[in-house]
């Protein structure tokens, strides 16, 4: 009985270790991620997108919601390193993608099936695309404005989308629908690739 309890508590040792390396790889495969940018379709040229959620939503779908969010953590802070937003930028970068993998993680642990992933995709982008309208009008948008007058913010979108009038324009025009957009291409990818990595990411033997 006791050889069979430590045996369980070194499984669980192996399983923690290497929870907490994969976790530190993808972030940094996150990290790395983040200064690929480009733009974004109808978008002035300040308004660029990147692939860095995938690894923390590889995370989640592997070892859950949690891990996703800290993949979101510790890339956010260490972009702090290199930040030209005074960490405003960075926070709002987290609480995005937070509630993206947020959702994702928690809805694929319910059921672990394709099916069940791909609803994961669809509705963590539509929660995305809500946090980053919440986000971008409490808190980019302003940011920008420091930089910016107002007026000429919403002139720069509105040569894309003339019907851009006001800040809520922007967040209700663009901002949701190219979060929503951009959640559902970094699920897509996800989709194409996660069961590929499991067998790495677990350290189980591959078939």
């Amino acid at each position: 009985m006791s050889n069979n309890t430590a045996t369980i508590k070194t499984r669980k040792n192996l399983v923690s270790t290497r929870t907490i390396t994969m976790t530190a790889l993808l972030a940094a495969i996150s990290y790395v991620l983040a200064f690929l940018e480009f733009p974004v379709p109808l978008s002035p040229s300040f308004a660029r997108m990147d692939l860095s959620d995938l690894p923390a939503l590889i995370g989640a779908f592997a070892f859950g919601p949690v891990t996703g969010v800290m993949i979101e953590l510790i890339k956010n802070i260490l972009q702090l390193l290199s930040t030209s937003t005074g960490g405003i930028g960075e926070l709002a970068n987290f609480l995005m993608g937070a509630s993206y993998v947020l959702a994702a993680g928690f809805i694929y642990k319910y059921k672990k099936t394709r099916k069940m992933a791909m609803w994961a995709c669809v509705i963590s982008s539509v929660v995305m695309g809500i946090a980053a309208a919440i986000v971008n009008y409490f808190i980019l948008l302003p940011l920008f404005e420091a930089f910016m007058p107002l007026d000429q913010l919403i002139a720069s979108f509105g040569e894309f989308l003339p019907f851009i009038k006001t800040r809520l324009d922007v967040v209700l025009f663009n901002a949701l629908p190219f979060n929503i957009l951009k959640g559902l291409v970094i699920g897509a990818i996800a989709m194409m690739i996660y069961k590929k990595l499991t067998p790495i990411l677990k350290g189980e033997t591959l078939k």
